[in-house]
């Protein structure tokens, strides 16, 4: 499953495109690889006019155990295809963002893809993705999938407020804890 929307927004001070993705089956798919490219034009010096995938370098491509649920993160940088482009030169472009996603169903060892493609009206910018993590009393953890596909806007202020970082601190404590076995909490 991907969600329906990309969001673009500062990830530790640098512009940053993110997608989720959860794995909606009962058991894990080992060694999972993704893989993201832009479609836009690009002019030949001869003047020939042609589509081409650019691949998006990903800050984790690969996983060895999907299990749950993934943001998808390609920095921004002077090295990305998409550094200095705005808005409304990717909607002149008719950019799409390609997804694929391959790895293997380690129940019945099948190579699994999936694929995803967002258009440039599926991009949100200066939004970010709202927790979809849940921290069960017993201490397992749970996917809200209706809150899956939502975005909110990002805050105005770069850092995040001191409450935003003690709620943070205390999920980290909390998940923390949970790991952990009794003797030892």
């Amino acid at each position: 499953m991907f969600s329906r929307c990309a969001v673009i927004c500062n990830y530790n001070g640098v512009p940053t495109l993110m997608f989720r993705a959860a794995n909606q089956r009962s058991n894990f798919i080992v060694e999972a690889t993704f893989r993201v490219s832009i479609l836009k034009p690009e002019l030949s010096t001869e003047g020939h006019i042609i589509r081409r995938l650019h691949d998006l370098k990903l800050m984790r491509s690969e996983t060895p155990v999907f299990s749950m649920s993934m943001t998808v993160m390609h920095q921004i940088d002077q090295d990305s295809p998409l550094y200095g482009v705005t808005h409304q030169e990717l909607t002149q472009w008719q950019t799409q963002i390609v997804v694929m996603l391959t790895g293997l169903d380690e129940t019945v060892s099948q190579n699994i893809h999936a694929s995803h493609f967002y258009a440039i009206e599926d991009l949100y910018w200066n939004r970010q993705f709202v927790d979809v993590i849940e921290l069960q009393p017993n201490g397992d953890r749970h996917i809200d999938y209706t809150k899956f596909h939502q975005t909110i806007p990002v805050n105005d202020v770069n850092e995040a407020s001191d409450t935003q970082q003690q709620d943070l601190r205390d999920h980290i404590e909390r998940s923390t804890r949970s790991c952990l076995p009794e003797s030892i909490r």
